[in-house]
């Protein structure tokens, strides 16, 4: 199959889900994740039962199916979406996209972390069809979860597989979580507004040296899935049933896509649980409903979790970079009092660290927050919280 012919299939897919929970009431903006995220457990689903390539066409052509269905319906105007209107950002966040992701069509994939684990992943599912099984030696990190790797081999399954397309793969789940974060806007006709979070987005890829686009590692997909998590959030604060919807979907793939996650997911929960405290309408009844909600939409987010642990302990009798008390208490044995200082020691000086570019990402994200605050509360003489956003930061 011609490339151009897979990448149509696939986006075409795409545009089916995300037309589908636009129509159930998810944010135009967060659409876009939130279709992913939800392809992403239901490959989940077949991987685990160890259907993986049937999964891979049932839910591509799923969203082709919707599309065509949504297509027609409104050809008889049965159905329609409030059309947002086109902003600044808008153009910014498509350049930037056809632009990056360009560049890393045509890069090579850069190796980190035992040969980036989930690029090894991603080859073994593409050429193999299923997950790994004990008798697998090729893949020796068996307590990963899959998140990433399978929505990257449902794209490279579409479109081939090779270095750039892997890259790709990950950039569009990276690009619309950002985009997502546009959701929270208040007013998006407001230029400046919508210029400090381009800037601010920007400025998080330049000095993401550690990490890198050129690769598949997870460590800037799991805080930017976050950051779109918190604004769902607030964006569905008012409505319950969406609300839960989306903090289920997101912890569960959060979980899904690295064990450290939990850190991520913890941040989601208690924001999470702040939110159903403060917008719940029926005062009196909050001592029974938000501790029941938060429960069940928590609980529903950690099953998927749960199943992989599952599936791990009964498939695997070693599970290797597996997070938990056993393991933390397998690591630090034999470690004396003095080394574990000296490891605090070197992480305080390293995020102090003024020639640190991370650092220095911080500090220029706060002050042109600061600047940005005197301006509109002093020459505009509109009130903002920009100020307690780079206090807080």
């Amino acid at each position: 199959m011609p490339q151009w012919v897979g990448f149509i299939l696939y986006t075409v897919g795409l545009l089916g889900y995300a037309s589908t929970v636009r129509r159930l009431g998810v944010s135009p903006y967060l659409s876009w994740i939130t279709s992913m995220l939800v392809q992403i457990l239901i490959l989940y689903g077949f991987a685990i039962t160890s259907w993986l390539n049937f999964g891979i066409k049932f839910v591509t052509y799923l969203g082709i199916f919707l599309t065509v269905v949504w297509f027609i319906l409104g050809l008889w105007k049965k159905v329609s979406l409030q059309f947002e209107g086109i902003h600044l950002f808008d153009f910014w966040m498509i350049i930037l996209g056809l632009i990056t992701g360009n560049a890393l069509w045509n890069s090579p994939l850069v190796h980190y972390d035992n040969f980036s684990p989930w690029a090894v992943m991603v080859k073994f599912m593409t050429f193999t069809g299923h997950l790994p099984t004990a008798s697998d030696k090729l893949i020796s990190f068996t307590s990963y979860p899959p998140a990433t790797a399978l929505f990257i081999t449902q794209f490279v399954h579409w479109v081939g597989f090779s270095d750039g397309s892997m890259l790709v793969g990950q950039f569009i789940l990276i690009w619309a979580a950002a985009y997502a974060i546009f959701a929270g806007l208040r007013d998006r006709s407001r230029a400046l507004t919508g210029f400090g979070l381009c800037f601010t987005l920007a400025i998080s890829f330049v000095f993401n040296v550690a990490i890198r686009l050129n690769n598949l590692l997870v460590d800037y997909v799991l805080p930017i899935i976050t950051i779109a998590a918190l604004v769902g959030i607030f964006v569905y604060r008012k409505k319950p049933i969406l609300l839960c919807s989306h903090v289920a979907i997101f912890s569960a793939t959060l979980l899904l896509v690295k064990n450290s996650a939990t850190f991520y997911v913890v941040m989601i929960a208690l924001f999470f649980l702040y939110t159903l405290i403060t917008n719940h309408a029926w005062k009196w009844r909050r001592i029974l409903t938000v501790p029941i909600q938060f429960i069940a939409t928590m609980g529903v987010g950690y099953l998927p979790f749960a199943w992989w642990n599952w599936h791990v302990k009964h498939t695997f009798t070693l599970s290797k970079h597996e997070i938990s008390t056993q393991a933390y208490s397998k690591q630090l044995h034999g470690m004396n009092h003095q080394q574990l200082i000296n490891i605090s020691h070197k992480f305080y000086e390293q995020i102090l660290n003024w020639n640190s570019l991370s650092t220095r990402a911080i500090l220029l994200i706060n002050v042109v927050l600061i600047l940005t605050w005197l301006f509109v509360h002093f020459y505009q003489g509109q009130k903002n919280n920009l100020l307690g956003i780079a206090l807080l930061r």
